[in-house]
């Protein structure tokens, strides 16, 4: 297995174990163990395990935004970058479910609550096109004037409750109730 490989190894590995066991279920041995590594060589490629998980969090980022943003036109309307946006987040978490559990495990921990407090209010970087829509949309006066972050848990908690079911096999998300759900999240915040 030459650098590149090992290193991949250990990004896979680290985040199916996440995802299954949480941050504290997946010690360092129990990665390497997984990637077919020795114990030592993670530490050739990540200083220690936060570093591991911010390169996680990272590399997962790189794979989501230019998925949900192909086809993502920024002279639309308000509501049909809303309805892409959800529609792109929905087919995202539903085809990646150990994404979506890794995530789920990062901004509900230690880990993601400074990182998720950036991009509520814009600070970091790649978190531009769900403000840029929220603030234009209130700006607008087509979405209810309120507080970014009450804004944010009204777009990602329905969607990213609707795809947790859809992952525990709770509920079968098809085409039409992917597209009435989202509706639906509009339809909670727009004026």
């Amino acid at each position: 297995m030459n650098k590149t490989d090992k290193r991949d190894e250990i990004l896979r590995a680290a985040r199916e174990l996440i995802a299954e066991h949480g941050f504290h279920g997946a010690p360092m041995a129990l990665i390497a163990d997984r990637a077919g590594v020795g114990a030592g060589t993670i530490y050739r490629y990540f200083e220690n395990k936060d570093v591991l998980i911010g390169e996680l969090h990272r590399n997962l980022e790189e794979r989501l935004y230019p998925d949900i943003l192909t086809g993502y036109l920024p002279e639309q309307t308000i509501r049909e970058r809303f309805l892409h946006l959800g529609t792109a987040l929905l087919h995202y978490f539903i085809t990646n479910p150990l994404d979506y559990r890794f995530l789920q495990q990062f901004y509900n921990s230690p880990y993601g609550v400074d990182h998720r407090r950036d991009k509520i209010l814009g600070i970091k970087e790649g978190s531009d096109v769900f403000c840029t829509l929220f603030s234009e949309g209130t700006s607008q006066q087509v979405m209810k004037d309120l507080p970014m972050v009450v804004l944010f848990g009204l777009y990602f908690g329905p969607l990213l409750a609707v795809a947790r079911d859809h992952i525990l096999g709770f509920i079968q998300l098809d085409e039409e109730l992917i597209t009435r759900t989202v509706a639906a999240c509009w339809e909670g915040i727009q004026k």
